[in-house]
């Protein structure tokens, strides 16, 4: 949805319009609905301030989804970016050897991605964990949705290429 400003500015009604869609980006980024809740307001606090310097270069969304994962990026810095390796009903033991094994595998996937150079780690992030169009991410870089989509498909084949070799070092 691309909304540009109207006579040089954006209502806050035009801004809260997007909320539902930006909570459910904060949604994929934090995968708590509480945490996502705090950075929806955050993010929307942080819009609402800012809203003069939208220049409606992207779409309203991308922009907000911008704001939001830079919000999440530095409460992850803030807090340590520590993850609960046992989830809520997650008791048993076969419960936390499962939980474990996808924290080692979801572990070496991040640190794959975060091996690669930008502007492969942050497009595959957003389109990865942030499910942005390659359309938002093109339009965040400046770019076209095509670039987005090879530097997106690059990536993903560098994290695959590194998680095999990863993975035949250990064996």
């Amino acid at each position: 949805m691309r909304r540009k400003r109207r006579d040089g500015e954006l209502s806050d009604e035009v801004l809260c319009a997007e909320y539902e869609a930006v909570y459910r980006y904060a949604l994929s980024l934090c995968r708590s609905e509480a945490d996502a809740q705090d950075v929806t307001q955050e993010t929307f606090l942080k819009a609402m301030r800012a809203k003069d310097t939208f220049a409606g270069d992207s779409s309203l969304y991308t922009w907000l989804c911008a704001i939001a994962k830079n919000v999440w990026s530095n409460r992850c810095k803030k807090l340590g970016r520590e993850t609960p390796l046992v989830r809520d009903g997650e008791t048993a033991a076969g419960d936390v050897e499962q939980a474990a094994e996808r924290h080692d595998a979801s572990m070496a996937v991040f640190r794959a991605m975060h091996a690669l150079d930008e502007p492969y780690r942050e497009v595959f992030s957003l389109r990865a964990l942030g499910e942005l169009s390659f359309a938002e991410i093109g339009g965040l870089f400046g770019k076209t949705d095509g670039w987005a989509r090879v530097t997106y498909h690059r990536a993903r084949r560098a994290i695959q290429e590194r998680l095999r070799k990863d993975d035949g070092d250990d064996g």
